[in-house]
This record gives C-alpha cells, sequence and structure tokens, in this order.
C-alpha cells in the first residue's frame, strides 16, 4: 500500500512506497543559539528491515537515491539538510544529485582523509556544497578536512569537557561552526553554551529544567480545557464561551474574526457567545487549537510546538489502526509537551486534566495500550528503527500505514505553523 511521504509546502505530495519498497525517514533538527531552526539532520531507511544489507556505500547510494523521491525541500522546509557521506560518494561525486545550496555534507569519523577524499571534498566545497565533519576527534591527518570544513559535530555522549575544551584550542584558529551533537538535557545544553558551540543536536529542548511546585496559570488551564473542548463531538457552548471570557487573548481573536470583513455583518458582534456561534464550530475548532498552542509554547522554541502539532495529528490519525479514541489520541500527542512549554513535570499537570486515567497515566510516561501511538513516535524522532519496529510488531499494526499517518502529520503540522508563527 502506497502512503503519503512529507510534505512541508504547498498541496504537492510524493510517495513513502515506491518499486523498491516501503521507504522511511526522520528527521533531527539542529537549533541555533535562540532556539531557531538551523537545518535538519535527515535519516532515511528503506524496506521494513532495521538495518540496511549491505555496507555503508550501498547505505549511502540508498540515502541519495531517499533524498531525490523525497525532496529535501519538503523534509527541511527549505532549511539546510545535513547528509551523511561515506568515501565512494564523495569521490565518485554520487552526492552531485543533491542540491548544493541546501545540502551539507557529513564527512563520517570512519571515512580517511586519502588524498582522493580531500581532492573531492574541495570539488564539492567549490561546487557550493557546505561540508560538515561527524563525530570530531582531532587527528593531525584530518587538518586539510578541518580548513575545508564549515561545520564541526561533537558528540558529547562520547567527549568529555576536558576532550571538548582541547579541542576546541586546537580549533580556535579556524572558522568554523560548532555543533554539539546528542545534547540530551538542558544542562548539557547550558554547558555545551559555555564551552562555546553555537548550534545544537538532541532533545535537550524537550528536556528543560522544570520548576518544581510552581503553580499553573489559571489562564493555561483554562486554554487546555479549551483543548480538550475542542475534540469532544458536541460543545458545550456555555462553558465554552465561559471559558473563553477568561482568555484575553482568544476573545480578542474571536472578536476580531468575526467583526472582519470575512463576515461582513451589519453590526458589530461584542459578545462572545453570540462571535462563536457567528463564526461557527469548525472555524472556532481552528483558530483555538493553533492559538492555544502557540501561546502555551510562547518563550520555548518554536520545534516544541512543531513536534506537538506533528505528534497530536499522528496519533489522531493513526488512532483508527489500534481501535483507540481520535480525540483522546489527539490530545495525548498534543499535550505530550506540555512540560517543555510550560517548564512544569507532568505529575504536576495531569490532576488538573479533564483525561481518563489511563490517557493522564500514559501522559505520565506509563507503558500501557493508550501510549503505543505515542512510544512508536518517540522512537521514529530519534531514528531508532529496531524500537519503532518492535512497537508495530508487539500491537499487529500495518508499518505502511503507520508510516504513511507520520507522513500526512508532517504536512499538516506545516501548513498549521505558517498559521500561527
Amino acid at each position: 500500500m502506497a502512503s503519503q511521504v512529507l510534505a512541508a509546502n504547498g498541496g504537492e505530495t510524493t510517495r513513502f512506497a515506491e518499486a523498491g519498497g516501503l521507504r522511511y525517514v526522520a528527521r533531527q533538527p539542529i537549533l541555533d543559539l535562540r532556539g531557531r531552526v538551523h537545518g535538519y539532520e535527515l535519516l532515511f531507511r528503506s524496506g521494513t528491515e532495521a538495518f540496511f544489507q549491505g555496507d555503508g556505500d550501498l547505505a549511502t547510494r540508498t540515502m541519495l537515491d531517499n533524498a531525490i523521491v523525497f525532496g529535501l525541500g519538503k523534509l527541511t522546509s527549505g532549511l539546510p539538510a545535513f547528509l551523511n557521506c561515506t568515501t565512494e560518494s564523495l569521490t565518485e561525486e554520487l552526492v552531485q544529485v543533491l542540491p548544493a545550496g541546501m545540502t551539507v555534507l557529513e564527512i563520517l569519523e570512519t571515512i580517511e582523509p586519502t588524498t582522493s577524499v580531500i581532492k573531492a571534498c574541495r570539488k564539492l566545497k567549490a561546487a557550493g556544497f557546505r561540508l560538515a565533519l561527524d563525530d570530531f576527534i582531532w587527528r593531525p591527518e584530518l587538518q586539510p578536512l578541518v580548513e575545508l570544513a564549515d561545520y564541526i559535530k561533537v558528540d558529547f555522549a562520547l567527549s568529555d569537557a576536558a576532550d571538548r575544551k582541547k579541542l576546541l584550542k586546537r580549533l580556535n584558529p579556524i572558522t568554523v561552526a560548532l555543533i554539539a551533537e546528542k545534547v540530551e538535557t538542558q544542562e548539557e545544553y547550558i554547558q555545551a553554551r559555555t564551552e562555546g558551540f553555537t548550534l545544537f543536536q538532541g532533545y535537550y529542548f524537550c528536556r528543560p529544567v522544570l520548576l518544581q511546585n510552581r503553580r499553573v496559570p489559571a489562564n493555561r488551564l483554562s486554554q487546555i480545557e479549551i483543548l480538550n473542548l475542542m475534540h469532544r463531538d458536541s460543545i458545550d457552548l456555555h462553558r465554552l464561551t465561559d471559558l473563553v471570557k477568561r482568555d484575553a487573548s482568544l476573545t480578542y481573536r474571536l472578536l476580531r474574526l468575526v467583526n472582519s470583513p470575512i463576515y461582513a455583518f451589519r453590526d458589530r458582534v461584542r459578545s462572545v457567545q453570540a462571535a462563536l456561534l457567528a463564526v461557527g464550530e469548525q472555524t472556532f475548532r481552528r483558530m483555538a487549537v493553533l492559538a492555544i498552542t502557540s501561546e502555551l509554547n510562547a518563550g520555548q522554541p518554536p520545534e516544541v510546538l512543531r513536534m506537538a502539532f506533528v505528534r497530536g495529528r499522528f496519533c489522531e490519525l493513526a488512532a483508527r489502526l489500534c481501535a483507540m479514541d481520535s480525540t483522546e489520541q489527539y490530545l495525548l500527542g498534543m499535550l505530550s509537551l506540555l512540560p517543555a512549554m510550560l517548564l512544569v513535570p507532568m505529575e504536576e499537570l495531569t490532576p488538573s486534566l479533564a483525561l481518563r486515567s489511563q490517557i493522564r497515566s500514559a501522559l505520565e510516561g506509563h507503558p500501557n495500550p493508550e501510549r503505543v501511538l505515542l512510544d512508536w513516535l518517540e522512537c521514529h524522532e530519534r531514528g531508532d528503527w529496531a524500537a519503532s519496529d518492535a512497537v508495530i510488531e508487539a500491537n499487529g499494526m500495518n508499518q505502511s500505514e503507520v508510516v504513511g499517518c507520520f507522513g500526512e502529520a508532517v504536512e499538516w503540522a506545516e501548513q498549521a505553523l505558517r498559521s500561527v508563527v
């Protein structure tokens, strides 16, 4: 069964399933000092096996083919795409099939800096490609590649502060952007900033320092309750009116919309309840969900909001594959990143959520049937194919259908973000 692939711009879509079999792609954001996405490292996989049955060159050739099939611009929303390369892909100029202006070629740590490799890198650099040295550890023979590099990536999981200090001292005379890889906590992020790194890859932005015993503002709880109401089949108009009145920002948006030329009422609408009736349920649902989730994420990296949109929509779409309630699954996915947005531990948030106990338990990270789709997605976000396959197998789901739901969710999230950011 062919399923839709990620399509970040426009209405165009390609396919995950082509003649060569089911294709997968995960993208990991690289953020700058302001928390904005600088680019994405793309992780590709073809077929249902958890690994490539062949050498590294075969893996890279497959990756290049996938990049052509998917289109880098769609996968990264026009931002730089970081792609792993092997010796063959560099020296045989296989990477020339990629758009030079938006491609960063990651030279793996296993590549020996032979004369032919250095020559190929110089040629590719002249053609407009940017170069990154992956999992970099200093060796004298790497000096020619260091001088060509635009980025140097350092693995925080495999280095300590003393090693990085020596490395950065060696690199000090060279103009190069330093990327801290596998930065998984905010403490590591702060350490990386202190050491002089300017770009960061990892999920630290989803694991910020949480403020214990911080009281969640009342308007935030009202917003979460509105989100809950929005995904019920029947909305209690009186309760919704009361909640919207408590939220000045949402009231402003609603009254501005209903009094705009779109509706062209002769007299201005001044009542919240009248405005809700005038714009209609579906329009208000769309406006409210986007506005509230955007405000919940105020002050946090936009990538957190993007991930929340993807998670919510994916869980909603895939709910039918495992006989789950789509409304609950949407909220589970969307609200799973509330701690990163509000800086409050999930355990302090869930008692205030009007959700079933099983959904609250799933939000707190406890394994249960309601958490199956979110478990799959969290594995997929990291490119942990073996773990994501294990979730699929254990729950008897269809691999291609799950991947197709993910593609549709990314497309929807990108369109939604353009409405609120």
